[in-house]
């Protein structure tokens, strides 16, 4: 059975853009240099598998979940915490993931059982609640977690930066450990997006979209609605645990900040919402314009904001002002979801299927 089952990416320009932005993940140390590109990509590879497994609730099952961050934060403790206490090694990395991944898939089986039952604004209710409540527990473990502080812990020695993997530079850039956790990072996102993908074009997938758009008639045809959303709930959890764990591995630290913060659940759903919900392949889209423009926009806006003041504009000087991105940033995206409802993917497909 193939992999990429199912149809490709509908539309010319939507299947380049996709080859593009992959293309430019694959080769981000050679076409971006510097530290500040690197990590952009980084987190663009993290959000993308968090988007796509968020994206699997929220566009496939029809399920909104405020306690994805909260499988976020399990990946990222579980993997620190494990490398703080037992020593860089793969073992203690390997065991950290183990354990959280038995811890989310636990949490998501209980969640899921104790609320799909009933309708679906007391599942959205209860992963509101279990996720705060797990994110106070965390800041107040100090003995575990360091509390507000965090942990910062070491990784294997193959990803440490004064690692060396070739005498000298190849190809102009020097093969350290930095660049052997980012390439880590980039090929277990990619893998993990691939087996999400597959999920999503199998019976299982079709199902979640029958029951997504009329649960009554999909349950009349013999199809167990609890199992399946129960089913699609632990899987996503599995997918947010690995970006988490990845996370975690890439900066080192894990706190509350970085991986129990609310400002990840909204960016999970502005992703996926501009990406455009139940095509997966809009997460990496999402991923990519939210955290480029996350980390870039506030230095676009001063220099627009530079260039205002240099022509005696003083109105949009302070308009252009870098303190504002956040507003512009949030303009941004109600003007997407405003002209493109459908989302980056639903707007090039109208567009490719509007040309002749």
């Amino acid at each position: 059975m193939m992999i990429l089952s199912g149809p490709p990416p509908r539309g010319r320009t939507l299947q380049t853009l996709i080859v593009v932005v992959t293309l430019a993940l694959a080769l981000a140390p050679l076409l971006f240099p510097g530290a500040k590109p690197l990590n952009v990509a980084a987190k663009v590879c993290v959000y993308a598998l968090l988007g796509a497994s968020y994206d699997l609730l929220l566009g496939y099952a029809g399920m909104v979940s405020f306690a994805h961050v909260m499988f976020f934060g399990v990946g990222s403790y579980g993997v620190g915490l494990a490398l703080y206490g037992l020593g860089p090694s793969w073992g203690a990395a390997a065991l950290g993931l183990a354990a959280a991944l038995g811890v989310s898939t636990v949490l998501a089986l209980a969640i899921g059982l104790l609320s799909l039952r009933v309708q679906a604004i007391f599942f959205t209710m209860v992963t509101l609640a279990v996720s705060y409540a797990f994110g106070v527990l965390a800041s107040q473990l100090d003995w575990l977690t360091g509390g507000e502080d965090g942990r910062s812990f070491r990784v294997p020695e193959v990803l440490q930066p004064g690692f060396r993997l070739f005498g000298g530079p190849l190809f102009g850039v020097a093969f350290n450990g930095r660049l052997i956790s980012y390439y880590l990072v980039f090929f277990v996102s990619l893998a993990l997006f691939l087996a999400l993908l597959r999920v999503v074009n199998s019976p299982f997938g079709r199902v979640l979209e029958a029951i997504r758009e009329n649960p009554l008639r999909a349950e009349a045809l013999g199809y167990r609605i609890v199992f399946h959303r129960t089913l699609a709930t632990c899987l996503a959890a599995a997918g947010a645990t690995a970006a988490g764990a990845l996370n975690a591995v890439w900066l080192r630290y894990v706190g509350p900040d970085t991986a129990l913060a609310g400002s990840i659940q909204i960016a999970i759903l502005v992703v996926v919402v501009i990406g455009g919900m139940g095509t997966l392949y809009g997460a990496v889209l999402g991923a990519a314009v939210f955290v480029v423009a996350q980390n870039y926009l506030q230095a676009l806006l001063g220099a627009l904001s530079a260039g205002a003041a240099d022509a005696g504009l003083p109105l949009l000087t302070g308009l252009f002002h870098p303190d504002r991105w956040l507003l512009w940033l949030g303009l941004l995206f109600v003007l997407a979801v405003y002209f493109a409802p459908a989302g980056l993917v639903g707007a090039l497909r109208s567009k490719d299927e509007a040309t002749p």
